[in-house]
């Protein structure tokens, strides 16, 4: 039975320590994987010397890189174990966690200035009335507008080319400025007509 040099006692104790700091994430034993961690990691690093100085110095790097890098891979898949999801519960996905906003539903409509924007103001889009800011440039009250972007609290518009401007049905007009015939009701002059 031949016996092994230490430098491949080295590299087979800092496996084992590496391992059970894993292991220590993953399996808690108050410490106790810890402690055994800790022994063969420096027992690894007294075989570096053993075999040279130069590679016990690289074995005393290879520490201070190898054990904090295990351990940030160990914490960072620890929640998708079954152990991770039994402590911490089932993690929520990033668009579950994102704020139900009913205006994000505005962007690419046309609506129109009601209010001079310099840079806010406000809009009619749909028959509402909406705060709202501009995208940089002045827009003139009754200049149709398109919805760019909701930002946090921020509706923000820009002037609509002439092409979007068309697809505006009269929303500026008044209800009250509009002829009766238009509306779609019957004349009051002869009610029993």
């Amino acid at each position: 039975m031949s016996t092994l040099d230490p430098l491949t006692w080295a590299i087979i104790l800092m496996l084992i320590g590496c391992g059970t700091v894993v292991l220590e994430v993953f399996i808690p034993s108050g410490g106790i994987l810890s402690f055994f961690s800790a022994i063969a990691i420096i027992a690894s690093v007294v075989m570096a010397f053993r075999s040279d100085a130069t590679t016990g110095m690289s074995f005393v790097v290879l520490t201070l890189v190898a054990v904090p890098a295990t351990l940030g891979l160990a914490f960072k898949y620890w929640p998708s174990t079954p152990m991770g999801k039994a402590f911490l519960g089932e993690l929520k996905k990033t668009e579950d966690l994102l704020p139900v906003d009913p205006r994000r539903e505005l962007v690419g409509k046309v609506g129109i200035a009601k209010s001079k924007m310099l840079p806010s103001g406000s809009v009619q889009i749909d028959g509402k009335y909406i705060d709202a800011i501009s995208q940089g440039v002045a827009i003139d009250i009754g200049q149709a507008v398109v919805v760019a972007e909701v930002r946090a609290n921020r509706v923000v518009v820009r002037p609509a080319d002439e092409d979007e401007a068309r697809q505006i049905v009269n929303a500026s007009q008044d209800v009250f400025s509009t002829p009766i015939e238009e509306l779609g009701i019957d004349s009051f002059d002869d009610p029993l007509g």
